[in-house]
């Protein structure tokens, strides 16, 4: 049982940082607390964020009905498949490998556009309106998080906001993508021959995930080469930065390496697990530049958002592609 585990989350370990009253306004104490938890251990837990978990588990059961349906089906909304898709899409078991080798056992959907005719709205009418408005409910927050990230560093608020206009409209622009997981139970095989999610650092400005349960989410604290599992708090989302954003602040804040293991407990891997992703990435064509933000670097090329993102993601794809 999770009781028993021992967790960052019960050790006290894990920084909470709580939005009640802040998310419609900008407040320089949760700038600060976010600042001192991206900084020193990279990652944070947020309460009382405003997206409803009801909306959540309902976007989950959708997905539950996605993955039940015939193999030929989903088929037919894969990853890239949709008209001048980068990313949107079904991405099913083994398909992403993000040690270059080992199949992953999970199913993802990502979701970067919005129109009824690239989500499985033929097979669950309903599907398109409610993820508009659990789209719009994760941009709202990702725009607030963007001021008080742009105050945690001494900058504008609004210097964040700028460069991430088009987020969740159109991946040819930003690849902001919302991203629905489920992985299926694991039984009578060892947990050592079966990876869930590898180990990775994401690619983007920041990650808000929420999950249904403790399903294995480990995480290596900066400075630490040991694995430690996070632990679950109900209803709060876990936040930490990415790639892009650890270039922008000269590695200030850093992309935090988190994986997901199968849970020893039996009757925790005989249940599947469902997780929700939230990745915010500026606009493509946005300059990575860290002197913008009068930190020095001794990087002489800057790259824009859209390559440091399709160099990484290479890594993860590009068995598809050999």
């Amino acid at each position: 049982m999770e009781a028993e585990l021992k967790t960052l989350l019960s050790r006290n370990a894990v920084p909470i940082v709580d939005l009640e009253n802040c998310v419609d306004g900008v407040a320089d104490a949760v700038a600060q607390k976010l600042r001192k938890a991206l900084s020193e251990q990279g990652y944070a837990l947020l309460i009382n964020h405003g997206i409803s978990n009801k909306k959540i588990k309902t976007a989950w059961d959708y997905f539950d009905g996605f993955v039940d349906l015939p193999d030929e089906v989903k088929a037919t909304y894969e990853r890239t498949k949709a008209p001048d898709g980068e990313n949107h899409g079904y991405v099913s078991p083994g398909m992403e490998r993000f040690d270059g080798r080992t199949p992953e056992l999970r199913h993802a959907y990502n979701i970067c556009k919005l129109g009824r005719d690239f989500l499985p709205e033929k097979q669950f009418p309903g599907f398109t309106e409610h993820i508009n408005s659990l789209t719009d409910d994760f941009n709202a927050l990702g725009r607030f998080i963007l001021q008080v990230l742009a105050l945690s560093l001494g900058a504008p608020e609004s210097f964040f906001i700028d460069k991430h206009s088009y987020m969740l409209s159109d991946d040819r622009f930003n690849l902001t993508t919302l991203r629905m997981l489920y992985y299926p139970p694991v039984e009578d095989i060892s947990s050592k021959d079966i990876v869930r999610c590898g180990a990775h650092a994401d690619y983007c400005t920041f990650t808000l995930l929420s999950q249904d349960s403790e399903g294995g989410l480990e995480v290596k604290l900066r400075g630490s080469d040991q694995w430690e599992r996070v632990g679950h708090l109900p209803g709060a989302l876990f936040i930490n930065c990415g790639e892009t954003m650890a270039s922008w602040t000269n590695q200030l804040y850093h992309a935090l390496q988190h994986r997901v293991v199968v849970p020893e407990q039996k009757d925790t891997r005989h249940r599947g697990r469902h997780s929700m992703a939230y990745f915010c990435h500026p606009d493509s064509s946005t300059l990575i530049d860290s002197r913008d933000l009068h930190i020095d670097s001794k990087n002489e090329v800057i790259y824009n958002a859209y390559d440091i993102t399709m160099a990484l993601a290479k890594g993860a794809y590009g068995h598809n592609y050999s």
